[in-house]
């Protein structure tokens, strides 16, 4: 494992054909061995790293040739074997794998586990599934929000996670979620065409809003089963912004029942949820079989206890 001493003068990469495409956030997790993700998230926001010279985010995605550069970066270092993951997590998610080739794993994620560590957070399902099945190489594909349950691909082999984020870059993946919203949605389909604007709170706090300053952004909602307080939609991102189904929901006076975040000021009578209502349920990917994730107990519950109020 690297000590901390490597990482404490400026360190230069170069991307190369086989890493081009990646995100810098990504990239970086794989070079800078044994250095916290919330360490590498906190340079980045710094502008401690820099791409041909340039600030970067996150999402920023290299090409070929692409220079890299990383501030001297000190830290207390944790050895690998402070990671608490324990054998009964480690094997819940293994048995929550729902589909698994040579290149690919997709998993039903719980609510309420990061897709990775950081921000406070001692692990995440990836570092989880290294511990779990002793494969260095496991790298995640896309995310979704921590307290979003449901389906998240998994790559195996770097040459499956360049192909799937290309087709996920060109919006060939289909994604659908269903998410149960306040109130009773009145269109059985509509498409949602809102740009979204990313902004920080005061605390460093991610958050989104509908802004004409934002990015392109549009959601496919598709009604499945109303209730006199609440429905229960299929929604299909078009475009892949974080938060959009959630703020998306908010924008048209129908945000998802247990976000605090979005929303939550908005009367609603019916049942309550533990957590955000948001379950990633069916990925259609171009030449492999079509990916389920049956809905969570806990969503299942509230369907049913909706259902008593008609």
């Amino acid at each position: 494992m690297n000590t901390n001493q490597e990482w404490q003068s400026v360190t230069w990469f170069e991307v190369t054909e086989h890493q081009a495409g990646q995100r810098v956030d990504n990239f970086l997790f794989t070079r800078l061995k044994g250095v916290p993700k919330s360490r590498i998230y906190r340079l980045i926001r710094e502008g401690q790293v820099r791409v041909n010279k340039k600030r970067i985010k996150a999402e920023t995605r290299l090409e070929i040739g692409d220079q890299v550069r990383v501030a001297p970066i000190r830290y207390e270092q944790k050895q690998e074997s402070d990671v608490p993951v324990s054998d009964s997590v480690a094997q819940s998610l293994l048995s929550r794998v729902v589909y698994e080739d040579e290149g690919l794993l997709v998993v039903n994620k719980p609510s309420g586990i990061a897709v990775h560590g950081g921000s406070g957070v001692a692990y995440g399902l990836i570092e989880a599934l290294r511990a779990a099945t002793g494969k260095k190489y496991l790298e995640l594909i896309h995310r979704i929000d921590r307290d979003t349950s449901g389906l998240v691909m998994i790559s195996k082999k770097r040459s499956t996670l360049k192909h799937l984020q290309d087709l996920l870059r060109e919006h060939k993946i289909q994604k659908t979620y269903a998410a149960i919203v306040k109130g009773q949605v009145s269109l059985d389909q509509q498409l949602i065409d809102a740009p979204l604007l990313r902004y920080e709170l005061a605390n460093g706090e991610r958050r989104v809003r509908v802004s004409k300053e934002g990015k392109p952004s549009k959601t496919i909602w598709k009604v499945a089963q109303r209730f006199k307080q609440a429905t229960l939609v299929h929604a299909s991102p078009l475009s892949g912004r974080t938060h959009q189904i959630r703020v998306h929901g908010q924008s048209i006076g129908h945000p998802l029942v247990g976000d605090d975040k979005y929303g939550h000021t908005t009367p609603y009578n019916g049942p309550e949820a533990r957590r955000l209502c948001l379950h990633a349920m069916r990925l259609e990917i171009p030449n492999y079989p079509v990916i389920e994730a049956e809905l969570p107990e806990d969503m299942q519950q509230l369907l049913k206890e909706l259902a008593k109020g008609a």
